[in-house]
C-alpha cells in the first residue's frame, strides 16, 4: 500500500478525498460518497468483464513512472467541450480506476499469508544468530583456558623426543661399527656368489661409513683395507665380463653392468668388453682349427700350438675341412650372438630409463651401514643433477661404442674365415662338400648382413676366388664325364614315372624353398629347426631372433637320408622280354587292367585314354598315327645321360644360387652342357653327308649356325675331321676349354632295316633332347633372375638360338630313316619299265604303285614294332610319314621325268596311278594334306601346257630340277614345236639353273 501511495506522490496525484475537495461544485455534486464507493467495490464484478476493463486501459499508462496522466487527459480534450461526453468519459476512467484498485487489493490480499510467513522466518533467523554469537564467545574463552593449561606438557614431550633421537643415532653408530667389523667375511661370500653389485655397494658404503666415523679409533685403519678389496673386486669383475663374450647370460651381464655403474666406470667397461670380444674371436678360431689339425696329425706334437693362425689353416686336410669350417662358424656365431644380445640388453635398458618413472628405487640387497640423512640432505638435488648428466654421457658413449664395434667384430670374423678359406686348395673337393662350404659361407654372409648390414666383401672375394678355381676344374671334369656317358650310351629308355618332373629330383629341391640368400645344398646342411621354418616365418624372424635362445644356424643335419631319396623311376623298370607291357606305364594302377587293353593307343591330340569298355574293333579302327602305349602316353622320353645332365644342371644352379657373383660363369657352363648334348645327338644321328645334300631345307639356317658355333667354340676337333678336312686343335689354352667330339657307341646299330635303321635309338635320343630343352624352358625365369642385368642378352640369345632349335633336329635325324626305309631305287626301275606312249585309256594302274604301297605298309608295320619298345610321339610319326611321303612323291616326279615318250593316254595313266597311290595312302596315315601332293599333280598337268604356258611354267616353278623341266619340253612339246622354240625353252631352263651352280 505504501508503494502505491509513493507512486501517486511521484505522479503528483492526490487521494480521492483530496481530489474531491478540489473539484468544482458541479463535479462535487456528481461524485459518489464513500459509502457509494464501498458499495461499488463490494459489488460483485464479473472477472471477465473486469479483465476487459483493465485491457481497455491505454498502453501509455504503463510506459514509465514519469508519465503525467492528468496532462495526457487534458491534451486529449476536444476544442469544444460537451458535458455529457465528458461525464461519460469520466465514468469510464472511474470504472477503469475502480477495476485497477480492486485488482491491486485482491493481489495484496492474496500475497498476505506468504508475507506473514516470510516475516516469521526472518525473525527466527535473527534469534538463531544471536544464540550463535553467544556460543562463539564461550568457545573462545574455553580455548584460551586450554592453551594455558597444556603448554608445560608439550615442552616435556619435545624434550623426551629429542633425547630419543639422540639415543637412536647412537644406536645406528654402534650398529654401523658392528657391521664394519664383519665386512671382510661378507665381501668374500658375495664374491664367491658372483654378486658383484652387492659387494661393490657394500664396499662403497663401508668406505663412506668409515670416512663418516673416522673419529672412532676402532675403524681408523679400515679405509686402506677396503680400497685393496675394491681393486680385487675390479679384477674379478673384468674376468666375469670376458665370460659374456662366448656365452651371454642376461642375469650375469646385468650384475656385471650394475657393478661397473656403481664403480662409475661404464665407459671403461665398454672398452674392456670390445677388447675381450676381439680376443675371444682369436682364441676361439685358433682352438677350433688347432683341435682338428692335431686330431688329423695323430700325434702330440706341440709345434702346431706355436704356429700363427694363418699357417695353421694350411694344415687342415680335405676330409676334415668341412667339419672344421662348420665348427668354426658355430663358434663365431656364439661370439656374434653374444655381442648381438649385449646390444639388445643396452637398448632395452635405454628404453626402460627413457620411460617415465615415479621415483628411483634404491638397491639395498644387504644390511649396509647408513649415515645420518640430515647430513646428506642439502646436497641431494645437486648430486642428482650431476648423476643424470653423467648417465646421459655414459649412455651416448656406450651406444656409439657398440655400433662401431659391430663393424669391427664382423671385420675380425671375416679375416679369420678368409684365412681359413684361402688356406686350402678346394679345386679337387667333392661337389657335395663344396656345396656345403658355399652354403655355410653364404649363411655366414647372411649373418653378417643381419649383424651389421655388411655386404661381406672379404668373404665374397675369397669364396669367389675359390669358386672360380673349383668350378673351372669341376666343369671340365663334368664335360669329360658327359662325353664318356654319351660314348657309352646305348640310347635306351630310362624308365621314369609318367608324372616325372625335375622338381622331384633332389638337386632341384632348393627351388621350392624360400630361404635367402642361403639355399639348402644337395644335402641338407642346416639345422632341423631352420627347416621347420615356413617362408612366412623367415620373412618375420631373423637368424638372431630365431636362434637367440637355442640352436645354431650352422648345425649340420647328418642323418638325413630320407630327404635325399627320390622316387622318380618306374617301380619295375624293364622286365625280361615283355617290354611292350611295362615301358612308361603307371605301374601303381595298372594291375587291374586287362592285357588286351594295354595295347590300346592314346589320342595324342586330345590326351584321352580309351575306356575299358571299348571294343577291340573300335580301338583298331583308330588311325595309328601315334605309336604310343596306353598308360605311358604322357611319360617323358629320356635316357640315363639326360637324367645326369639334368642333375648336373641342378647342381650348377645350386652353386649359382648360393654364390651370385659367379652366376654368369655358371650359366655359361650350363649352356655348354646343353650345347654338347645337342651336338652329340646331331653328330650321332643327324650327320649324314649322303642324305644331307638330298634334303634341302632339312637343317634351318638357325640350326646350322648353332651347330657351327658349338663346333667352333666347344668341340676340339681331331687332326683329321669327320669330313676329311684337316682341322687343328688351336692353342693349348683354347684346347683346355674344348672337349673332343664324342663317338657313337659300337653297341648302337643304325644299319639294320628290321629296326628301321635304329629308329628306337633315334627317337630316344631326339626326344630326350626335346625333353631337355623343355626343362631348360621351365628354368628360364629362374636363371633370368640370377643372371646379372648386363649379361641377360647372352641368356636370351642362348634360348632363342639354341634351346629353341632342339625340336628342329627331328627333320635331319628322321630324314636318314625315311631315306632308307623305302626302296626308292626299285620304284624308279619299275617306272622305267612302264610304257607311257599308249593309245588307249587304261582302267588299271601300274604295278609300281602296288609295290610302293607295299613298301609303305611294311614301313607302317615296322614303325608299329618299334613303338612296342619305345613310345613314338605324334610329332615324330608325323615327321617320319612326311619325309617318306615327300621322298616317294619326289621319286614319282623323278620317274615321270625319266620318260622318253608319252602320249595323252599315258598322261592319263600317270594321273590314275597317282590317284590310286593317294587313295591307298590316306588309309595308312592320318596326315592331311598329303605332303608334296601338289608337287606331283602340277608336274603331271604340265604335260598339257602349250608353248607359251610352258615358258611361264618354267619361270614360276623352280622347285623342279633342270632335268625334269627339260623332260617336259622334250617329251610333251617336242612334236608340236620347232627346234628354235625348243632351244629357247631349254635356254630358259639353263638360265634358271645357272644361279644354283
Amino acid at each position: 500500500m505504501q508503494k502505491i501511495k509513493s507512486l501517486m506522490a511521484r505522479q503528483g496525484l492526490k487521494s480521492p478525498q483530496e481530489s474531491m475537495a478540489d473539484l468544482s461544485p458541479v463535479e462535487n455534486f456528481r461524485i459518489p460518497s464513500k459509502e457509494e464507493l464501498r458499495e461499488m467495490r463490494e459489488q460483485p464484478i464479473d472477472p471477465q468483464a473486469e479483465q476487459e476493463i483493465i485491457n481497455s486501459i491505454q498502453e501509455v499508462y504503463y510506459s514509465n513512472d514519469s508519465f503525467d496522466m492528468v496532462q495526457h487527459e487534458l491534451e486529449k480534450l476536444p476544442p469544444e467541450l460537451n458535458l455529457l461526453e465528458l461525464e461519460e468519459y469520466r465514468d469510464k476512467l472511474k470504472r477503469q480506476q475502480a477495476a485497477v484498485s480492486k485488482k491491486v487489493a485482491d493481489l495484496i490480499l492474496e500475497k498476505q499469508p506468504s508475507y506473514v510467513k516470510e516475516l516469521e522466518r526472518v525473525t527466527s533467523l535473527q534469534t538463531n544468530l544471536q544464540l550463535a554469537a553467544v556460543i562463539c564467545t564461550n568457545a573462545r574463552r574455553q580455548l584460551s583456558i586450554s592453551k594455558e593449561d597444556f603448554t608445560e606438557a608439550s615442552l616435556g614431550l619435545l624434550a623426551n623426543q629429542r633425547r630419543r633421537q639422540l639415543l637412536t643415532g647412537l644406536l645406528k653408530s654402534l650398529r654401523t661399527i658392528k657391521t664394519l667389523q664383519r665386512t671382510d667375511v661378507r665381501l668374500s661370500e658375495m664374491l664367491e656368489e658372483e654378486d658383484y653389485p652387492g659387494a661393490i655397494q657394500l664396499c662403497l658404503e663401508c668406505q663412506k661409513a668409515a670416512s663418516t666415523f673416522k673419529h672412532y679409533s676402532c675403524i681408523s685403519e679400515l679405509n686402506s683395507k677396503l680400497q685393496d678389496t675394491l681393486e680385487q673386486i675390479e679384477e674379478q669383475l673384468d674376468v666375469a665380463l670376458s665370460k659374456t663374450c662366448k656365452h651371454f647370460d642376461i642375469s650375469h651381464y646385468t650384475r656385471v653392468q650394475l657393478a661397473y655403474t656403481l664403480l662409475e666406470k661404464t665407459q671403461t667397461a665398454m672398452d674392456q668388453l670390445h677388447m675381450h670380444f676381439t680376443q675371444a674371436i682369436h682364441n676361439t678360431v685358433f682352438q677350433v682349427v688347432l683341435g682338428y689339425v692335431e686330431l688329423c696329425a695323430g700325434n702330440a706334437d706341440t709345434k702346431f700350438q706355436k704356429m700363427q693362425y694363418k699357417d695353421l689353416c694350411t694344415h687342415i686336410t680335405p676330409d676334415s675341412y668341412v667339419p672344421c669350417l662348420s665348427d668354426l662358424c658355430k663358434a663365431l656365431w656364439e661370439v656374434m650372438l653374444s655381442y648381438h644380445r649385449t646390444m639388445q640388453w643396452h637398448e632395452e635398458q635405454d628404453k626402460e630409463e627413457a620411460a617415465p618413472t615415479t621415483a628411483p628405487i634404491p638397491i639395498h640387497l644387504y644390511p649396509t651401514p647408513k649415515v645420518e640423512e640430515e647430513e646428506a640432505a642439502p646436497a641431494t638435488d645437486e648430486v642428482g643433477a650431476a648423476d643424470t648428466e653423467e648417465a646421459v654421457v655414459d649412455h651416448s658413449y656406450v651406444k656409439k661404442k657398440l655400433e662401431h664395434g659391430l663393424t669391427r667384430i664382423w671385420q675380425e670374423v671375416q679375416l679369420k674365415v678368409k684365412a681359413y678359406l684361402l688356406g686350402t686348395d678346394m679345386s679337387n673337393f667333392k661337389y657335395d662338400d663344396f656345396i656345403v662350404v658355399l652354403d655355410v659361407i653364404s649363411r655366414l654372409m647372411q649373418v653378417g648382413e643381419e649383424f651389421c648390414g655388411s655386404k661381406s666383401e672379404l668373404l665374397q672375394e675369397s669364396i669367389k676366388r675359390q669358386s672360380v678355381n673349383y668350378f673351372k676344374n669341376y666343369h671340365r671334369t663334368r664335360l669329360e664325364e658327359l662325353r664318356m656317358f654319351l660314348e657309352n650310351e646305348t640310347w635306351e629308355l630310362c624308365p621314369v614315372k609318367s608324372n616325372f618332373n625335375i622338381a622331384q629330383l633332389h638337386e632341384f629341391k632348393f627351388m621350392g624353398q624360400s630361404r635367402s640368400p642361403s639355399v639348402s645344398p644337395s644335402r641338407q646342411v642346416l639345422s632341423s629347426q631352420d627347416q621347420v621354418l615356413s617362408s612366412q616365418d623367415q620373412e618375420v624372424l631373423s637368424l638372431f631372433q630365431h636362434f637367440s635362445q637355442e640352436g645354431n644356424p650352422f648345425e649340420r643335419h647328418i642323418d638325413n637320408k630320407d630327404e635325399e631319396t627320390e622316387d622318380v623311376l618306374a617301380s619295375n623298370g624293364y622286365e625280361s622280354d615283355e617290354l611292350e607291357k611295362c615301358v612308361y606305364q603307371d605301374y601303381d594302377s595298372d594291375s587291374d587292367v586287362p592285357d588286351e587293353l594295354k595295347q590300346d593307343y592314346v589320342d595324342e591330340q586330345t590326351g584321352d585314354v580309351p575306356l575299358k569298355s571299348a571294343s577291340r574293333e573300335t580301338l583298331r579302327s583308330r588311325k595309328k598315327s601315334d605309336y604310343s602305349l596306353n598308360k605311358g602316353s604322357n611319360a617323358p622320353i629320356l635316357t640315363n645321360t639326360t637324367l645326369n645332365v639334368i642333375r648336373l644342371v641342378g647342381k650348377y644352379m645350386q652353386m649359382m644360387n648360393i654364390l651370385k657373383p659367379i652366376a654368369f660363369d655358371v650359366i655359361h657352363c650350363v649352356s655348354q652342357l646343353f650345347d654338347y648334348y645337342l651336338y652329340a645327338v646331331y653328330a650321332f644321328f643327324g650327320r649324314n653327308d649322303m642324305y644331307e645334300s638330298s634334303g634341302p631345307g632339312l637343317i634351318s639356317s638357325r640350326l646350322r649356325t648353332t651347330l657351327n658355333r658349338i663346333q667352333e667354340s666347344l668341340i676340339q676337333m681331331e687332326s683329321l675331321g669327320e669330313g676329311g678336312s684337316s682341322v687343328h686343335g688351336g692353342p693349348v689354352e683354347e684346347r683346355k676349354e674344348k672337349v673332343p667330339s664324342p663317338h657313337l657307341s659300337q653297341l648302337v646299330v643304325l644299319t639294320a632295316s628290321e629296326t628301321l635303321y635304329g629308329l628306337a635309338q633315334r627317337v630316344v635320343a631326339t626326344e630326350s633332347l626335346v625333353f631337355l630343352a623343355e626343362q631348360f624352358e621351365f628354368l628360364q625365369s629362374h636363371l633370368d633372375t640370377m643372371m646379372p642385368a648386363a649379361k641377360k642378352p647372352f641368356l636370351q640369345q642362348f634360348y632363342s638360338q639354341t634351346v629353341s632349335t632342339a625340336s628342329e633336329l627331328r627333320k635331319p635325324i628322321y630324314w636318314v630313316v625315311a631315306a632308307k626305309a623305302l626302296d626308292y631305287e626299285q620304284m624308279l626301275l619299275l617306272m622305267a619299265g612302264v610304257k607311257w606312249d599308249i593309245r588307249e585309256i587304261m582302267s588299271q594302274h601300274n604295278v609300281y604303285v602296288d609295290v610302293l604301297l607295299k613298301e609303305f605298309e611294311e614301313f607302317n608295320k615296322r614303325l608299329g614294332d618299334v613303338s612296342r619298345h619305345v613310345r613314338v610321339p605324334l610329332p615324330v610319326s608325323n615327321v617320319l610319314w612326311e619325309h617318306c611321303i615327300r621322298l616317294a612323291n619326289r621319286t614319282l616326279v623323278e620317274g615321270y621325268g625319266n620318260v622318253k615318250k608319252c602320249s595323252n593316254e599315258g598322261r592319263a595313266l600317270m594321273q590314275l596311278d597317282f590317284q590310286q597311290f593317294l587313295m591307298k595312302l590316306e588309309k595308312l596315315t592320318d596326315m592331311r594334306p598329303i605332303p608334296d601332293k601338289d608337287f606331283v599333280e602340277t608336274y603331271i598337268k604340265a604335260y598339257y601346257l602349250t608353248e607359251n604356258d610352258m615358258e611361264q611354267f618354267i619361270k614360276n616353278h623352280r622347285e623342279y630340277s633342270m632335268k625334269q623341266l627339260a623332260n617336259l619340253v622334250n617329251v610333251c612339246l617336242g612334236s608340236h614345236i620347232n627346234k628354235k622354240a625348243r632351244q629357247k625353252l631349254l635356254a630358259a631352263i639353263d638360265d634358271i639353273d645357272r644361279p644354283k651352280r
